[in-house]
């Protein structure tokens, strides 16, 4: 039976019923066309339990119950699904149809970490699990400084996509204010997205911008004049360090840890890796959100890193000892 919040009674909305609800209203806002019908079957398949059950009756052991059959499975798959149900219910709060008092039930930090068993690693992977981003990062600041194992941990320390880091110019930075301004034509969804910058990944750029010759340039140049890093460095410097992952993966490590080890709301981090937040629940955070981004991005630096002096050589191929002369 649904609760009650503040004496009165919520309105009793079926799950299946509310789920498409906010599908249909966020498909706009999905660059992929195939984000819709992933949603819907990923809900209606994988937690047809849930689908007529009243939102506000929906407790730890169901969202459990849906999940434990996939959690060692179909790891990927049901992250998704939990993550998807996680928001719906959220949205689900923010209409009042469920009481504010009332924990999401498929929360994973402190609520489901606790009940569905630890997933072993498999074979292949796309990203490191965040416990061992650390030693990675260690590992990475120990090689010789290179343009492009610092615009990898750039990468990581902002969460961004390779794309976004390797076309990073001078004009999208303002260190004074410690901001990243990406413009929405670099975007994936083609909408602005400002990144606050931890200490180191404002270091980083520090250390970039004292060898560049363009102040208009990328930040990140490769070995050609005019031109920033080759797409394939990351994977190479992967490669070179033995290490099964890729550069995006690190924004699911990014992710699971936001989702596991802190106390930030899922849309922070969500907006943290520039993906929409639609409704009134996105109005709200495009208008909250930068500095509970900024606080998050450094426990994510300081996880990845412990805060050192930067006492580093300069990159040996950040800028040549002067320009090339044309011929």
């Amino acid at each position: 039976m649904a609760q009650e919040a503040a004496g009165s009674p919520t309105q009793c909305v079926l799950f299946g019923d509310f789920a498409k609800k906010y599908i249909a209203e966020r498909k706009a806002t999905w660059r992929d066309s195939r984000a819709e019908a992933n949603w819907l079957w990923s809900i209606e398949h994988h937690a047809a339990t849930l689908l007529t059950m009243p939102v506000d009756d929906i407790r730890l052991d169901h969202v459990q119950a849906v999940l434990a059959p996939i959690w060692v499975a179909k790891q990927e798959t049901a992250k998704k699904v939990r993550r998807r149900i996680e928001a719906i219910l959220d949205a689900a709060r923010v209409q009042s149809l469920i009481p504010p008092q009332t924990p999401n039930p498929a929360r994973f930090a402190g609520n489901l970490a606790l009940v569905l068993p630890r997933a072993p690693r498999g074979d292949h992977h796309t990203a490191l699990r965040y416990r061992d981003v650390p030693a990675f990062m260690k590992k990475l600041r120990a090689r010789a400084i290179t343009n492009g194992s610092l615009a990898f941990e750039f990468l990581i320390l902002t969460a961004a996509r390779t794309a976004e880091v390797l076309g990073a110019s001078w004009a999208e930075i303002d260190l004074d204010q410690r901001l990243w301004t990406i413009p929405g034509e670099r975007m994936k969804a083609s909408r602005e997205h400002v990144v606050p910058l931890s200490d180191r990944a404002a270091d980083i750029l520090k250390l970039m911008r004292a060898h560049a010759f363009d102040e208009h340039g990328f930040v990140f140049p490769g070995q050609s004049q005019g031109r920033p890093l080759s797409n394939m460095a990351f994977l190479s410097l992967l490669r070179r360090m033995n290490v099964d992952a890729t550069a995006h993966g690190f924004r699911s490590s990014f992710r699971d840890w936001a989702g596991d080890c802190t106390s930030h709301e899922r849309e922070v981090a969500e907006a943290a890796l520039a993906h929409t937040v639609g409704g009134v629940e996105g109005a709200y955070r495009r208008a909250t959100a930068l500095e509970k981004r900024r606080a998050l991005m450094a426990e994510w630096s300081d996880y990845c890193c412990p805060p050192t002096s930067l006492r580093q050589p300069p990159p040996k191929h950040a800028i040549p000892e002067k320009q090339p002369t044309p011929r």
